[in-house]
């Protein structure tokens, strides 16, 4: 039969068990629920989103074009010499082609070194065969998660 120091000890250390399951479950709901609050943005709101995201990682110069007549761009903006034009989509399907064009469209028209698609998302197969063929930067779901988690 075990002596009261190991039952104490057991107790103790189930109770430790039990407080880090709460922890990690209540961290889940949170990153969830800010996950379910980019789900649920405006295309605007998500833009806006995007672009403080970009400035906390080292972008500069960020910068979130007119509404509409922006030929495929949502964002402007540069890291260590390299300009960038972004088009951003919070969809609640996968991205297609239509972005990619865009995107693609976009870092002609602004004269930017790399186009980019960000979103809430992930991309079709033939959105990432396209995005292959014109050299455009595809930031999905997992990508942006890994930008807010940083």
């Amino acid at each position: 039969m075990p002596n009261i120091t190991t039952l104490v000890a057991i107790i103790v250390g189930i109770g430790i068990i039990v407080l880090l399951i709460a922890l990690i479950l209540r961290l889940s709901r949170r990153k969830n629920r800010k996950h379910n609050e980019i789900d649920e943005m405006e295309g605007h709101d998500f833009e806006y989103f995007c672009a403080e995201l970009l400035k906390k990682k080292g972008f500069l110069e960020v910068e979130v074009t007119k509404g509409s007549g922006d030929y495929g761009v949502d964002i402007l903006a540069e890291k260590d010499g390299v300009t960038y034009a972004i088009q951003c989509k919070c969809y609640s399907d996968p991205v297609g082609v239509k972005a990619i064009q865009e995107a693609y469209a976009g870092r002609d028209y602004y004269d930017r070194m790399v186009g980019a698609v960000l979103t809430n998302q992930y991309f079709t197969t033939p959105a990432v065969e396209a995005a292959k063929k014109l050299k455009i930067l595809l930031w999905d779901r997992g990508y942006l998660e890994s930008m807010m988690e940083e």
